[in-house]
């Protein structure tokens, strides 16, 4: 069975409710064979790094970058899983009022560095979550949770 790691920061209620259709869409009834891992960012540790197979990221849009419990978690995995998680798949779903391309772009550039392969186009979401918001999401998550099915 393949493991997918969802690591976020979702205090607010619209980033919320794209972490709940991104649960709803990597645990579509008809994906098999895919253990979906769930972590709050400040509770992800590098164990859980390393054996997942693939990977979505959530984090709110903060003065223009990622949250700092993402950054955190980036922090503590770093370093030790390069060279471990290099050509893993993965996703990401930024939430902000308004400005989101900061945290986009540091999520991205991390996620590089660790040799992940974007295996979605960016949920990249400002002002609220509205259906076709949460439809994005759902398929998010199913695509990211498909891209691990064996």
């Amino acid at each position: 069975m393949s493991t997918l790691l969802i690591v976020h920061h979702t205090p607010s209620p619209a980033t919320r409710e794209l972490l709940e259709s991104v649960l709803a869409g990597a645990r579509d009834p008809d994906i098999n064979g895919v253990d979906v891992e769930v972590r709050p960012a400040l509770a992800a540790t590098l164990p859980d790094m390393l054996a997942a197979d693939g990977y979505l990221f959530g984090t709110t849009a903060n003065f223009g970058y990622m949250s700092g419990a993402l950054k955190h978690f980036f922090d503590t995995v770093y370093y030790p899983s390069l060279d471990h998680v290099a050509g893993r798949p993965y996703g990401l779903w930024v939430h902000g009022n308004n400005d989101t391309v900061g945290a986009v772009n540091a999520v991205e550039k991390l996620a590089t560095g660790l040799g992940l392969e974007k295996a979605a186009d960016v949920l990249d979401v400002a002002g609220a979550a509205d259906a076709a918001v949460r439809e994005r999401a759902y398929e998010l998550g199913g695509t990211l949770a498909a891209t691990l099915m064996q």
